[in-house]
């Protein structure tokens, strides 16, 4: 516990809070002391009647280290977003209305193939870490792209910028599913490039912290030789770095596996060494029941990327089933197969996909056989579950203590402000309470209603400038 001695290594914050440490459970905890420490960690919060809270606010107060949120400011665990392209951010919001192929050839191989021009990725990488800061993301987990210069500019504007991240070479070497222009010239390249990703991160002068992190990134099983696949099993057992790849996405991409490899994609990466807890999958729409038999007895998690699952995957991922069935999961932006970088809005969506799986979509049927309700199974989640996804959800997939307000955990979190004058919150004193609050909060908000965003403790966004209308004030 802080004593008054350290208070020159940390910082204090009055406010009210929300959370959902864990599914279907909304914790708020109501003008709060929260304690932050030197390294960035929430050392405690205390309850207005905690014995410890007087003395504490006070010597902080003393000290200058106390600060407090407006009245009608809300603090939320930092969003983590467990799925972003961050290389397709320049093509975000267009291509989205063409065949998949279309959008993989003509569109994101060609952007894609870009990024050893470091001026370039500069230019990209410094838009999508502010714009996803300012959305109010601390943690995304990053593919880049298979060049060495661009993954390294990527994981310098995180560290530059203070964004929690995860950043993965992309190794793809199979030539009937690579353009020529845009692949790894060998499977030993791409093993050895991504080796050397992550000896380079990990001893990055600016990452003492460890904030940024290197990810094995094999872009799917169609677009890698088992040669590659196998090669970054053995460096993933070697390094335990996190791995992230696609998995059983689509239809085609699920049955090229069933036919290439005669196993499922989960089974598949499993047998290559890549399916560990420290794996994320994105979208595995199409996982059987002994495909999440095993993710659940490796302890990977799937990145949920609702938006992109209807665009290109025709399909809608079931949440609440998989965690029934102990699966790890979390939410996704999916830039730019999504085109928005607003985790609130991935919650909106990974709602609205589990509404459509639970009470169907076609009127031509019954309402009996539309959708899972028909069944007697249970498959929409609501507001609350969709804020664990998006936070303590995406935390434990990576292994790391983030998304929840609570002693032991990063000091990862955004101030949701609901009086700003661009808001779309609106909220009715005498009629809204709490809960409600944090409901019209999840549905309402946008870039607009963050105010600040922190990371390990630091702030590292703010809407406008200290001492203006909606600034964290000290007291």
């Amino acid at each position: 516990m802080m004593n008054c001695a350290d208070l020159g290594r940390g910082w204090a914050l009055l406010c009210t809070a929300f959370d959902a440490p864990v599914p279907d459970a909304l914790r708020i905890q109501q003008d709060v002391l929260i304690v932050v420490d030197g390294r960035g960690m929430i050392d405690a919060v205390l309850e207005r009647d905690d014995p410890r809270r007087a003395a504490l606010e006070a010597a902080h107060a003393a000290a200058g280290t106390l600060q407090r949120l407006p009245e009608g400011q809300y603090l939320l665990p930092g969003m983590v977003d467990l799925h972003v392209h961050a290389p397709q951010w320049p093509q975000s919001g267009k291509a989205l209305d063409v065949p998949l192929e279309t959008w993989l050839q003509e569109y994101t191989f060609p952007l894609e193939a870009r990024y050893g021009d470091a001026g370039f990725a500069t230019s990209v990488y410094d838009s999508v870490v502010r714009t996803l800061l300012a959305n109010g993301t601390t943690t995304a987990m990053y593919f880049g792209t298979i060049h060495a210069v661009g993954n390294q500019v990527l994981a310098e504007r995180c560290l530059a910028l203070g964004q929690r991240a995860l950043v993965g070479k992309v190794a793809m070497d199979e030539p009937s599913q690579c353009p020529p222009y845009y692949k790894d010239a060998s499977a030993a390249e791409g093993i050895a490039e991504t080796a050397r990703f992550i000896d380079w991160l990990r001893q990055h002068p600016d990452n003492a912290q460890q904030r940024v992190l290197p990810v094995i990134t094999p872009r799917f099983i169609p677009s890698c030789t088992d040669e590659l696949l196998r090669g970054l099993g053995d460096l993933a057992g070697r390094t335990g770095a996190h791995v992230q790849t696609h998995c059983s996405e689509s239809d085609w991409a699920h049955a090229h596996v069933l036919e290439r490899q005669g196993r499922t994609d989960a089974h598949a990466l499993h047998d290559f060494g890549l399916l560990t807890r420290r794996t994320v999958v994105a979208h595995a729409n199409f996982l059987t029941a002994d495909d999440v038999a095993l993710m659940a007895r490796t302890g990977a998690s799937v990145a949920h990327c609702p938006l992109s699952n209807f665009y290109f995957a025709n399909s809608v991922f079931p949440a609440r089933s998989g965690r029934e069935q102990g699966l790890g999961m979390g939410l996704a932006t999916d830039i730019s197969g999504g085109y928005s970088p607003s985790m609130f809005d991935a919650c909106r969506h990974a709602m609205t996909a589990s509404l459509a799986l639970h009470e169907g979509v076609d009127p031509a049927l019954d309402a009996s056989q539309r959708g899972r309700a028909g069944q007697g199974v249970q498959a929409r989640i609501d507001h609350v579950f969709a804020l664990w996804l998006a936070t303590a959800a995406g935390g434990d997939a990576l292994d790391l203590p983030i998304g929840r307000i609570e002693p032991g955990h990063a000091m990862d979190a955004l101030a949701i402000d609901c009086q700003g004058p661009d808001s779309n919150v609106q909220i009715w004193p005498g009629a809204d309470g709490p809960a409600d609050i944090l409901q019209k909060i999840i549905h309402h908000a946008t870039r607009a209603n963050v105010a600040s965003t922190w990371v390990q403790g630091e702030c590292v966004h703010r809407r406008q400038a200290a001492g203006a209308v909606g600034a964290v004030t000290a007291v």
